[in-house]
């Protein structure tokens, strides 16, 4: 083996393990975790509720699913009888409180599916914490005219 070939095997394996030892941030869960389906892999949308039981205030940063190409973290505002979306950097997650991610409000854009998904399915997200905490949440697919999950 060549030292060339080695050293990329070394990087590779150290970038394998970094990533696998993201810390899961303590007292933090996602509950109600849906996507709402639409068909002719049209952008869908995410929601849930984060919560945040820890003495400490996290901050949201990102999102990311190996089932979408693109996840973005996005809220809907109505100004002047005009409904908009934009793009947020990030999300505040105050200490013993929570945050809803429901339609009309901050929201998860999901685009470029990278299989087909249907009502049913569970797609696996990660969200992506300041200080490089990694939370894994399974969101279930529901049908477009849903209004959230049962439970």
């Amino acid at each position: 083996m060549t030292m060339r070939s080695l050293l990329a095997a070394a990087l590779f394996a150290f970038s394998i393990a970094a990533a696998a030892a993201a810390p899961t941030p303590t007292g933090v869960r996602v509950e109600h975790a849906w996507i709402r389906w639409l068909p002719a892999n049209l952008p869908s949308a995410g929601y849930a509720v984060i919560v945040n039981d820890s003495d400490t205030p996290l901050r949201l940063t990102g999102v990311r699913s190996a089932d979408y190409g693109m996840v973005m973290l996005h809220r809907s505002l109505l100004a002047d009888n005009d409904s908009r979306m934009e793009m947020v950097p990030s999300l505040e997650i105050p200490a013993h409180a929570s945050v809803t991610l429901a339609p009309g409000g901050y929201h998860l854009m999901l685009s470029r599916a990278t299989r087909t998904l249907k009502p049913g399915d569970k797609v696996p997200m990660t969200f992506e914490f300041a200080g490089g905490a990694e939370l894994q949440a399974d969101f279930s697919v529901l049908p477009a005219n849903a209004s959230g999950p049962a439970d």
